[in-house]
């Protein structure tokens, strides 16, 4: 018998959304696969010939893109930011909706104007993307590389506004934040090895199950 395909999903938010997705696919998880406390990584599923991985949202990618994984689910903002030429990503699967979006102290922003920026700090773990952004405007973008809890740049100094992922808003209330511009919609996709598209038969039917699951039905 040969090797199971393995997809990578992301620990955390996603996780919730993907499950149902994925058992709509014919894929149903152990029970552990989403038990966030459980410390196994790799979970059976109702086939055979597929096992999952939880692994962190940035993993997956990289888990795809060398090949440890044949598919992966993940955000677009992770797409965004390391732009792999290994990976597929051929379905949009309108789960895991959020925003990445510049925020800032609510004081500071009372009195500023996000047009009139020319040079900005900005502590993110979307480096990359962040510095495209405010290129593409014409404003010089330093960015310090956090991993989390990034809103306690500027509380503490490290920098006056922050890029992070948004979702209620909920967690930048908390801390005296408030979003001035957001810089893309996010949602999850699923992503495809290339070397595994071409060369494991299995894998083009998984793509077209998610794309049937996802896609309204033609009238």
């Amino acid at each position: 018998m040969a090797d199971p395909i393995i997809i990578a999903v992301p620990k955390g938010r996603i996780l919730e959304e993907a499950v149902p997705l994925l058992q709509r696919v014919g894929i149903d998880p152990e029970d552990a696969f989403a038990d966030e406390e459980s410390r196994a990584l790799r979970f059976r599923t109702s086939r055979d010939d597929i096992d999952l991985i939880r692994v962190r949202a940035f993993d997956v990618a990289t888990f795809v893109a060398h090949g440890a994984a044949s598919l992966g689910i993940v955000g677009s903002d992770v797409l965004e930011e390391f732009a792999y030429s290994e990976i597929y990503a051929p379905v949009d699967l309108r789960i895991g909706h959020c925003r990445l979006s510049v925020a800032e102290p609510a004081a500071l922003a009372a009195r500023d104007d996000p047009r009139g920026w020319s040079h900005i700090r900005i502590a993110t773990k979307y480096p990359n993307t962040t510095r495209r952004h405010f290129e593409a405007r014409g404003v010089g973008a330093e960015c310090i590389k956090l991993n989390g809890a990034m809103e306690l740049a500027p509380v503490l100094g490290l920098a006056p506004r922050i890029v992070d992922l948004v979702s209620s808003g909920r967690t930048l209330k908390e801390n005296g934040l408030v979003e001035v511009e957001t810089i893309a919609e996010v949602t999850s996709r699923l992503i495809v090895n290339r070397a595994a598209f071409k060369t494991r038969a299995e894998v083009v039917p998984l793509v077209d199950a998610f794309r049937r699951a996802v896609e309204p039905v033609a009238a």
